[in-house]
């Protein structure tokens, strides 16, 4: 009996283990953990252009985005090949001095930049996988 009282805790955590693993977000959007700088200076380096996510934590549109339209396979794809992706808070960090620069005044703002840190192209508020890609269409590889 005992050994069965073990057995039986032993695979329960095992099963709990797979069930609470964290989903894989291979498909959606990779934002890479980079300050701007280095963003800047990575998509030069690959010649590509920059995507800015410019959020704040209390957000809840962007929130929404991090849960849909960036986990999103097609705008993964799209946004992976053609950008450097980076989520930065506007109320940390670095955050401050970009929405000066940038002039953020509305959640989620995004931004392409180039290399050279010049805004190509703005985009403001919650959007769907269709018009986030529609917004970006003229910029994708």
């Amino acid at each position: 009996m005992k050994y069965l009282s073990v057995f039986t805790i032993v695979f329960a955590l095992l099963a709990s283990s797979f069930v609470m693993a964290p989903a894989n977000n291979d498909k959606g959007i990779n934002f890479e953990d980079l300050s701007l700088e280095q963003a800047l200076a990575k998509a030069k380096k690959e010649n590509k252009l920059v995507f800015l996510d410019a959020y704040a934590e209390w957000c809840g549109p962007c929130k929404m985005m991090d849960r849909t339209t960036f986990k999103s396979e097609k705008v993964g794809e799209a946004f992976n090949k053609s950008f450097i992706n980076v989520k930065i808070d506007m109320e940390k960090g670095e955050g401050p001095m970009i929405a000066r620069k940038y002039q953020v005044s509305a959640y989620p703002t995004f931004f392409i930049l180039n290399p050279d840190g010049k805004m190509v192209k703005r985009v403001v508020g919650y959007h769907k996988e269709e018009q986030l890609l529609s917004q970006v269409k003229d910029h994708l590889k």
